[in-house]
């Protein structure tokens, strides 16, 4: 799965392209990093709760709710509440933050391992995983929506391993607890990629 670098690495990759150029400096960039961490905190919750790591910060709600406050900040509101408080760019790097949240925090875990996408209202974790393609044969393909009955993955019995929590109930003493950095070879070309455009967009700026 995705480690929190490889989760960094894409909001970073989403600051420097949405960012304008009033709006981008090393705070606004910072602001969008940790949103996009705050998804994974969850993982410091689910020895406590199981099920919590991939349920309680990784949903639809939370981005969507925070959505609609972004909205009526900015939209219905005759002075916004961000703007005053934290400058005239605010409400934009807010919705870039929201961004990385959703994106890079919440869509990269939903498309590589599952989410709990519409939990607590709903437990069941949902991944979008599939193929697409054209064959001279079968004309356009695709597995992305697929209907066939499958094992209903809840909280009551699926469990993600985290160096917190590394399997369900009471950990070992000598249990051996991973913190990845990066798994594969195309997060270790998305983190160095990010590195670069982030320092190329900053070198640009200045």
């Amino acid at each position: 799965m995705p480690s929190t670098l490889v989760h960094v690495a894409l909001a970073g990759v989403l600051a420097a392209a949405l960012l304008r150029e009033s709006a981008f400096t090393r705070r606004a960039v910072a602001v969008v990093l940790l949103a996009t961490i705050l998804p994974d905190l969850d993982s410091f919750v689910s020895p406590f709760l199981a099920g919590a790591h991939r349920s309680l910060g990784h949903n639809a709600l939370i981005p969507l709710a925070l959505f609609a406050v972004l909205v009526y900040d900015t939209r219905v509101r005759e002075e916004s509440w961000l703007a005053g408080r934290f400058g005239a760019t605010a409400p934009h790097v807010a919705g870039v933050a929201l961004v990385g949240f959703a994106v890079a925090g919440v869509g990269l875990d939903y498309v590589a391992n599952g989410v709990n996408l519409f939990w607590p209202l709903h437990d069941q974790f949902y991944t979008l995983n599939g193929r697409a393609g054209l064959s001279n044969q079968r004309g356009f393909f695709q597995t992305f929506v697929d209907l066939t009955p499958d094992r209903v993955r809840t909280t009551e019995n699926l469990h993600y391993s985290t160096g917190i929590d590394p399997s369900p109930g009471k950990e070992p003493e000598n249990v051996e607890r991973v913190f990845p950095l990066v798994w594969a070879g195309w997060q270790l070309l998305l983190v160095v990629t990010s590195m670069g455009v982030l320092t190329a967009r900053f070198v640009r700026e200045e």
